[in-house]
């Protein structure tokens, strides 16, 4: 992992980007996660915003809120679950055109963007959770894993709880494999219901740097085996 010229994150506007510009070279990628930065646009062809918001939203593993009406279409299999197994088809699904984003049929996920995953993807750092039903990928989450973190960067659903459903599993195998957070970056209604909580993001970054310290003592790689192959 190569050192990224960014400012030191605790000093961050709280609402505001961090650093401006750079490239999305998996480098400069993964040495901005590790200290808990993420890139975003606000327009297409602006340069690249750098960001580590304060308060941080995060979701413990194991700990996600499931509805009762989730963990029944759960236990009855109306979803398969799998990882890894269509990354491109989730981000491609994540990127496609949301009223919600960069104004009616916006979105942050550029085609550098979409490149940028995909080679930290083959390179074993990105991943994705897929939910399926019928044979069809029906909801999926992607994100970079480091050490025990996942950072999440983007969720879609095709079908009713489809989304829900893979961030469930994801949460659940998180928890069994001794992930210790899901970060979700910016605080959502959507994501508080489901169990995110605000962090401060010193305590954020404090979480950070003892899994750092963790992994290093015990000799892993920074792509730490949290996410199934």
């Amino acid at each position: 992992m190569t050192a990224a010229p960014f400012p030191d994150p605790r000093a961050a506007p709280a609402d505001g980007p961090l650093a401006i510009g750079g490239d999305l070279s998996s480098g400069m990628l993964l040495a901005a996660y590790a200290r808990g930065i993420f890139p975003w646009y606000d327009r297409d062809d602006g340069p690249i915003l750098w960001w580590s918001p304060d308060p941080r939203c995060v979701l413990f593993p194991g700990r996600m809120h499931v509805s009762r009406r989730l963990a029944r279409r759960i236990r009855r299999g109306e979803f398969e679950f799998s990882f890894n197994r269509a990354f491109e088809a989730v981000i491609d699904r994540c990127a496609a055109p949301r009223p919600d984003c960069h104004g009616a049929g916006g979105t942050w996920i550029t085609p550098g963007m979409r490149e940028a995953y995909v080679r930290l993807h083959r390179e074993g750092s990105a991943h994705s959770v897929e939910a399926w039903r019928g044979g069809e990928l029906a909801g999926g989450v992607y994100g970079v894993a480091i050490n025990r973190v996942f950072f999440a960067e983007s969720m879609f659903t095709g079908r009713t709880d489809a989304g829900k459903a893979a961030l469930a599993h994801l949460s659940r195998v998180l928890a069994e494999r001794g992930g210790a957070l899901i970060d979700c970056q910016m605080p959502t209604p959507h994501l508080i219901s489901l169990g995110a909580v605000e962090l401060p993001r010193g305590e954020f970054l404090d979480h950070l740097e003892a899994n750092r310290r963790e992994a290093a003592a015990r000799g892993h790689p920074p792509a730490s085996p949290i996410v199934p192959p």
